[in-house]
This record gives C-alpha cells, sequence and structure tokens, in this order.
C-alpha cells in the first residue's frame, strides 16, 4: 500500500488554490487582445475552471479522496469536504439567486424540443450501454464477461443509472443487481472520468455555440427571447448594490438552503419508509429517488425560488443577484474538476472504453435528433447534462449560456431522477442479453 496523500490536505488551502485558479482564470479571460484574448475564443473560461483543478489533482496538489499510512502502519482513509459544501450548500443557494428573475411562461414557451432533446439524450443511455458491449466484446470479450455479482453488466447498470438520474438511482441499480461491492469502485471512476469528460466538451462547444446553430439550422428564438426578458428586466432594476441588499440576498439564498435542508429531513426519511414497505423490489427501487435528501434539497430550492420570483424579491436581480449566483457555480464546478485525475484514465482502460463508447452513442443521437428537428445547441447540450451529470451539473451547462437558464436544466434534471430506475432497469435487461452471461 503506497500513501496517496496529496501535497495539500487542508480544506482551507485547497479551498483558496480553487479561488485563485479561479481569478486568474476570470483576469486572462477579461484581456481584450493578446495570446489569452484568442485562447478564450476557442476554450471557454467555465471549461477551465473545470480543467485547472483537475491538473491539480492530477499533479498531486490536492484530491478529493486519499489514503494516508500511520506511523504504526496504519492505513488511513481521508477526503475533502468541498464538494460536499459546494454541491448542498452553495448550489441551492446559487439556484435561488439565478432563479429570482426567471420568467416562468417564457420558460416553459421553450416548447417541445426541450423535453424532445432531454428524452433522446435518455434513450441514448438506453441503447448506448447494450450497443457498447456487443461493440467491446468483438475486440475484448473479457472486458465485458464475468459471472454472478462479478458480471460486467451488474456493474454498469450502475452507471445507466447514474447518467439517466443520479446517485439516488445509481445506489438502486446497485441493490436491484448485487454487483460485488468490491467492484464498484471501478464503475465509480468510470461514472466520474467519462461523465466529466463529456461535460468538459459540451463547455467547449458552448464557446462555438453560433457556428453549430447554423450547422443544425436551429431556431433560436424562444432562448433569445428568453434571455432579452431577463436582461431587459435586470436593466430596469439595475442598482448599485449596498450593504443592505447584499445581506438581504445572502439571506434569501441560505435562507431558502436552510428551508430546503430542514425540510428534506423530515421529506426524505418519510418517504424512505414508505417505499421500503413496498413489497415488489421492482417498484420499491424505482421511487429510491423520492428517500433521497439531495433530491428534496434541490426541487425544494428551485420551487421556493420559483415561488419568489412571483414577489418582489425578484428585483434583487437588479442588485446582481445571478451574478452571486454564478459566483457559487463556477466554485462548484471547480470542486468538481478536482474529482478527476487525468493519468488515472489509463488505469482501466477496457471499462473506460465501454463508457466512451457509451457516451460516443449518447452523443450521435443527440446530434441527429437535434439536426432532425432544428434544435438549438443548448438543448443538446442541457438535455444531455440532464441525464448524465443530473442536478448537480444541468445547472452548470445551463446557466453557461445565460444565467436565466439555470432553472431550465434543474426542472428537467428532477424529471431525470423521477424517470432513472425505470430506463435503467431496461438499459440493464439490454445490457444484459448482449453480454450473454448470467
Amino acid at each position: 500500500m503506497t500513501n496517496t496523500t496529496p501535497l495539500f490536505t487542508n480544506d482551507t488551502i485547497v479551498f483558496g488554490l480553487l479561488m485563485l485558479a479561479l481569478a486568474f482564470i476570470f483576469y486572462t479571460e477579461a484581456k481584450t487582445s493578446g495570446f489569452w484574448h484568442k485562447f478564450y475564443k476557442i476554450v471557454p473560461g467555465l471549461f477551465m475552471a473545470y480543467m485547472l483543478p483537475a491538473v491539480f489533482t492530477t499533479l498531486g496538489w490536492i484530491a478529493p479522496d486519499w489514503e494516508r499510512i500511520t506511523t504504526s502502519g496504519t492505513v488511513v482513509s481521508e477526503h475533502s469536504n468541498l464538494y460536499y459544501v459546494a454541491s448542498r450548500y452553495l448550489l441551492p443557494a446559487a439556484l435561488v439567486l439565478m432563479t429570482l428573475s426567471i420568467d416562468l411562461k417564457a420558460v416553459f414557451n421553450l416548447g417541445w424540443k426541450a423535453l424532445i432533446m432531454f428524452f433522446t439524450g435518455t434513450l441514448g443511455i438506453v441503447i448506448g450501454g447494450p450497443i457498447a458491449i456487443l461493440l467491446i466484446a468483438m475486440i475484448s470479450p473479457e472486458t465485458v464477461g464475468g459471472i454472478g455479482p462479478d458480471a460486467v453488466w451488474r456493474g454498469l447498470s450502475t452507471l445507466a443509472g447514474s447518467w439517466i438520474g443520479g446517485g439516488a438511482n445509481q445506489t438502486a441499480m446497485l441493490e436491484i443487481y448485487g454487483y460485488n461491492p468490491k467492484l464498484y469502485g471501478g464503475m465509480v471512476f468510470v461514472d466520474i472520468v467519462v461523465a466529466n469528460i463529456w461535460m468538459a466538451l459540451l463547455l467547449i462547444g458552448i464557446g462555438k455555440r453560433k457556428r453549430i446553430n447554423t450547422w443544425l439550422k436551429a431556431d433560436t428564438t424562444a432562448i433569445e427571447e428568453l434571455k432579452e426578458k431577463v436582461s431587459s428586466f435586470t436593466e430596469s432594476v439595475k442598482k448599485n448594490p449596498s450593504l443592505t441588499d447584499l445581506m438581504i440576498m445572502l439571506g434569501i439564498a441560505f435562507g431558502t438552503v436552510s428551508l430546503a435542508h430542514l425540510c428534506a429531513g423530515y421529506l426524505a426519511p418519510f418517504f424512505e419508509n414508505i417505499v421500503s414497505e413496498i413489497e415488489s423490489e421492482t417498484s420499491k427501487n424505482i421511487f429510491t429517488f423520492l428517500g433521497s435528501s439531495f433530491f428534496w434539497m434541490i426541487s425544494i430550492s428551485t420551487l421556493v425560488a420559483i415561488g419568489l420570483s412571483f414577489t418582489k424579491a425578484k428585483n434583487y436581480e437588479g442588485a446582481g443577484a445571478s451574478k452571486f449566483g454564478s459566483v457559487l457555480i463556477y466554485i462548484l464546478v471547480a470542486t468538481i474538476g478536482m474529482k478527476m485525475d487525468l493519468k488515472l484514465i489509463f488505469d482501466n482502460t477496457g471499462l473506460i472504453a465501454i463508457g466512451v463508447v457509451w457516451m460516443s452513442i449518447h452523443a450521435l443521437l443527440l446530434i441527429v435528433v437535434a439536426k432532425l428537428i432544428k434544435a438549438p445547441y443548448f438543448f443538446l447540450a442541457v438535455g444531455s447534462q440532464a441525464n448524465v451529470g443530473g442536478a448537480a451539473s444541468a445547472p452548470i451547462v445551463a446557466s453557461a449560456f445565460h444565467p436565466s437558464l439555470a432553472t431550465v436544466g434543474v426542472l428537467l434534471a428532477v424529471f431525470g431522477y423521477a424517470i432513472g430506475t425505470i430506463a435503467a432497469i431496461g438499459c440493464t435487461i439490454l445490457m444484459a442479453l448482449a453480454s450473454g452471461t448470467p
């Protein structure tokens, strides 16, 4: 056993390093000429906010988890709490601040193409798994083999749960198909690597969205109208924020987060007990997400924020509410990036290959359908992330287009939780047939 302790283990130091990285990105992105100006025309700042922390992790400066060997020879597992804090506290606060000025009617006016692209993303995951198994089996049959609890298709079922719904759905699939817990870590790694690489590619595409939309022959009128409405409203209530404004905005944001956590603390156990009493194991696992505190926390925060958008609280957009929300989103992106060790991509090439082929099929189907129905790149990117990334990253991708669009990502991601397990079960059945192993 080797010592995997990173250079910096104190979260205070790591957080400072991440903030310095974000400051560097924004400083260089603001350049109007020279190398950096040309660089950010190709690579979006949001992508760099994700990639720089990944580089720090790869270099061994920081790490999300590590093992330390004590002087007595005992192995101690330790981890950073930064992602937990960012996803549980900063993410819901950001969603509140970015949703205050939302025009719900305009969101619904985005139309049916948003839902079509979301379901296309789901279908891409459902059929992508079995096709990936068939293709990889032609090259490396042992990669997709295994029997009983060690069968690879059982492990891949957890990826299907994660990539259609989220963590709760992933856990449900682990319980349903009884994959060997000792091998489960490998599947979690594939999940992190492939999903994060795909999110990185989507972020790069955002910088080229005009060119992509032209190729797709997409009608972006509804999206531009929504952005214009929010921008016009912001200008109409714009003011130099006072200390009072800032404190009230923080109170609204984190007060809502507090309420969401409070309610989730009651609702998650309540529904967990109800679900546990369901006799059918399949039905029980389909509704497992209702026992997830994260699901309730995100849902309640979003609903409260939507409610506040019908009150005078929406005027705080003029004091920069969505800008403060964007700050919190960037911090979340940096903590997601630190979970990625680029060196480990080559440690399990077989499973990574399955994941890459699987995600490629998902992407190809999205591109084909977007081209056929002339859907904007926004719908493609957010429809994909609402499946693959869930509520933690769908609003990140959506807000990269415009802060006012973050709610669209959340609403689709929450819908993904609801259908995640049942769609993943269908995918797993197909993967079991494709692998031909019990």
